[in-house]
């Protein structure tokens, strides 16, 4: 297996076993990045040169017997919404074009500190607005969308361009590329992981969380971003909670709420027949199925959307009357559109999402996590406009993805993707587990399980090089 190839936890292993150096898999990802970037379009910039001296100078210090743990010489992408000092962040917007960071977000910083190797920038849907990243085409196949908005992220990933990245999460950001791209992707708890230095979308739904191919690997990132930091937005210490279940092959006593309603109304066949058979194995591993209802099922979609577009409007409405010519089409429309919603509208939509976290707050009285389809669909055609549902119906590409996402974002739930098959094109498919506040250990001790159990080596993307 090339160095590239490997996942997170394996090649922290084989580097602090001595067997590899962060020499030789930086440069093996770089080689990776220089054979298939250019039919993806993952990266807004690589800086290789920067990259390689940093994997030189982990190599001198694990060798002087100053490792610092797991993410210490693993090459990295940030999402270009991520600050680092004295690198652009461009949102991939022009209105960013020469716009560089000041200082380090506290996520970089925190990296850094954990010896991770910055590789380069990621794509995102501009200003993370939208849930394709037209720049950058699917691991799986170019020709389809990469899912957004941190599309890059998710497909470097994919594609061995990046052993990690980090995505941020407003309406299913990392989620749904990490679907869309067959890896796995966290959506931690409101708050859990700084804001500070990390542009917004929109300030009461952002999330910032990692995408890795597997849930062992999400983990080891996740410990190194959680922590206080009195200078974030809405960033407090809480330490994890939740009962994390047992990672010896079983699932014993984990109750596993499935949705009567919501999560498989208008799903595509093949889509809701993988989740389904990967419930079942989850309760083949001990798990207790559920049913359950999702509440206020009929009012999700308008209460995301009533809160993102004014606060999205809100924090760009400088820029957005003075030069307006410099944001994309898609964006400056949903931008303008935000200067029309009512203050009451608004309003209303902060009531409903306190209503939502009440009731999905007495959900897990009764189950531990829930599990449903990432998405309603595998990756569209990037010329696709729509999606046609069995009963006839019609539903943008962009609302059929964030229909089944936005839920954990309103609510500010933990969410994990993984991958649980792939349809008849080959294009993956993803399962999420959604849990109580702060229970990012039972979603990920209940992926690593399903995963050992399924024998799952984390397969890359087969792009050809």
């Amino acid at each position: 297996m090339r160095p590239y190839e490997l996942s997170l936890t394996d090649a922290a292993q084989a580097i602090a076993s001595g067997e590899l150096s962060p020499v030789e898999l930086t440069d093996s990802v770089l080689a990776r990045i220089e054979a298939v970037e250019g039919s993806l379009g993952a990266f807004v910039a690589v800086f290789a040169d920067a990259a390689r001296q940093a994997a030189g100078q982990a190599e001198r210090d694990i060798a002087a017997g100053a490792h610092r743990g797991p993410l210490h010489g693993i090459p990295m992408g940030l999402k270009d919404l991520i600050d680092v000092q004295g690198l652009p962040t461009t949102a991939s917007s022009r209105v960013r074009e020469h716009h560089t960071a000041r200082r380090d977000s506290t996520v970089a910083a925190r990296l850094r500190d954990a010896g991770a190797i910055l590789l380069g920038k990621t794509h995102t849907h501009e200003f993370a607005y939208g849930l394709t990243t037209p720049q950058t085409g699917n691991a799986w196949a170019p020709g389809r969308v990469a899912g957004g908005s941190s599309g890059g992220s998710a497909v470097a990933v994919a594609a061995g361009e990046a052993t990690f990245a980090l995505g941020t999460d407003t309406g299913g950001s990392i989620r749904v590329p990490s679907a869309l791209n067959g890896v796995v992707g966290l959506k931690p708890t409101y708050g859990l992981v700084s804001r500070r230095g990390v542009t917004p979308l929109s300030w009461s739904l952002d999330h910032v969380g990692p995408i890795t191919r597997t849930a062992r690997d999400a983990e080891l990132v996740l410990a190194a971003l959680v922590g206080p930091d009195p200078g974030g937005p809405a960033s407090p210490y809480v330490p994890l909670s939740g009962r994390p279940h047992r990672t010896d092959g079983n699932l014993t006593g984990l109750r596993v709420g499935v949705p009567r309603n919501h999560f498989f109304d208008r799903v595509a066949p093949e889509v809701a027949k993988a989740v389904r058979g990967a419930v079942a194995d989850l309760a083949g591993l001990g798990a207790v199925l559920v049913d359950i209802d999702i509440p206020m099922a009929e009012y999700l979609q308008a209460t995301q959307w009533g809160l993102m577009v004014p606060e999205a409007t809100a924090y760009h409405q400088r820029t957005l009357r003075s030069s307006p010519e410099l944001y994309g089409p898609v964006v400056r429309v949903l931008l303008e559109a935000g200067e029309l919603v009512p203050a009451g509208d608004y309003l209303r939509a902060q009531r409903s999402r306190t209503l939502m976290r009440r009731a999905w707050a007495r959900l897990f009285d009764e189950v531990d996590i829930i599990a449903a389809p990432t998405v309603t669909s595998t990756a569209a055609r990037r010329d696709q406009q729509t999606v046609r549902w069995p009963d006839g119906s019609e539903e943008s590409v962009s609302d059929s993805y964030v229909r089944l996402s936005a839920p954990a974002n309103i609510t500010g739930l933990p969410s994990l993707s993984l991958p649980v098959g792939l349809d008849g094109t080959g294009l993956p498919i993803g399962m999420q587990l959604i849990g109580g506040p702060f229970a990012e250990a039972v979603l990920l001790s209940t992926g690593r399980v399903y995963e050992e159990a399924r024998g799952a080596v984390p397969r890359l993307a087969p792009v050809a090089a």
